[in-house]
């Protein structure tokens, strides 16, 4: 019995001291929690958050005697950049990003063609009025870098854009709705649009709606951008944006629609897997040939570029 109650007692000192000394470690960190806990006046604590995604998928392939036929020699690069700056301090907010892509590929029975092109700047402003509103004015460019060319059948290429041949700005004083990080919601209904066409043998055909042998278009409209970010599993990420913009001053029902979509798989730190597909309608395009009835006109514009290659984030 003795010994059975000093077991006992040798058992309940034991576990006194473990737990004194999980005790003692908790109040430690607590202690050197309190040591390092940042006073809010500190001028040190970050306001911005800064980031950089870098994408870069090159293919190559080469046939010689080949039986099965095909191209002797292929090459193609695909590149995409996503930078961003988000400032926070109090109750104003600055929104930075810049995505950028390109891609190249060229092959022996067709020559070199461009891919992938875009330059898509914005830049957004806000005061938060509350309930995850902000008073917001939002600034966007979104171009492209190189000449482009279509290639109708039996023809020589066709030159259908240039650098700022178009470009489209917008000035938008708005509304922006916040609930969630991963999501944003940009409402304006008085947004100003500029359409460019700084090249003379694009604008001499009126294309993309300026007037004939006009370089510039002026445009004033209701607005909306939705933007989305997110992780969906442990390396797979999304990230949407879909603007829709009405003209008031010209058919304000044929909508304006620019939807993009980006899907990341990493494979490791270095290597991913990316999917993008865009889709476009502007009613103001009218360069694609209605096979049917031969007349030209505005097409929903579907763009997909799919590469695994090297992926890196700063």
């Amino acid at each position: 019995m003795r010994k059975f109650a000093l077991s006992i007692a040798c058992c309940l000192l034991g576990f006194i001291a473990v737990q004194a000394q999980n005790d003692w470690i908790k109040a430690q960190r607590d202690e050197t929690a309190k040591k390092i806990k940042k006073d809010d006046s500190d001028t040190t604590v970050k306001i911005w958050k800064k980031g950089l995604n870098l994408n870069v998928n090159i293919n190559q392939g080469t046939l010689t005697n080949w039986a099965a036929g095909g191209d002797n020699f292929t090459f193609s690069l695909g590149s995409t950049v996503y930078a961003y700056a988000f400032y926070k301090k109090g109750r104003r907010a600055w929104d930075n990003v810049a995505d950028l892509a390109y891609g190249y590929i060229h092959t022996t029975s067709l020559g070199g063609r461009k891919a992938d092109d875009r330059i898509d700047l914005t830049s957004k402003y806000g005061y938060d009025i509350g309930r995850h509103w902000y008073v917001s004015m939002l600034g966007n460019l979104r171009t492209q870098f190189t000449n482009g060319y279509l290639y109708p059948a039996d023809t020589t290429p066709q030159l259908s854009s240039k650098f700022f041949a178009p470009a489209y700005v917008l000035l938008s004083p708005g509304f922006d709705y916040k609930p969630v990080p991963e999501f944003s919601l940009f409402l304006s209904p008085a947004t100003s649009r500029f359409v460019f066409v700084m090249d003379d043998s694009l604008s001499a055909h009126g294309a993309y709606g300026v007037d004939t042998g006009k370089h510039f278009r002026y445009e004033i409209g209701a607005y909306l951008s939705a933007n989305y970010i997110k992780t969906i599993a442990k390396n797979i990420t999304y990230k949407g944006r879909l603007d829709l913009f009405s003209n008031y001053l010209n058919n304000p029902q044929n909508i304006v629609v620019f939807f993009t979509n980006a899907l990341e798989l990493k494979v490791n730190k270095y290597i991913a897997a990316t999917l993008n597909v865009d889709m476009i309608y502007d009613d103001n395009v009218k360069v694609f040939e209605n096979k049917k009835t031969g007349v030209m006109g505005p097409r929903l514009q579907v763009k997909q570029v799919l590469g695994i290659g090297f992926a890196a984030k700063f």
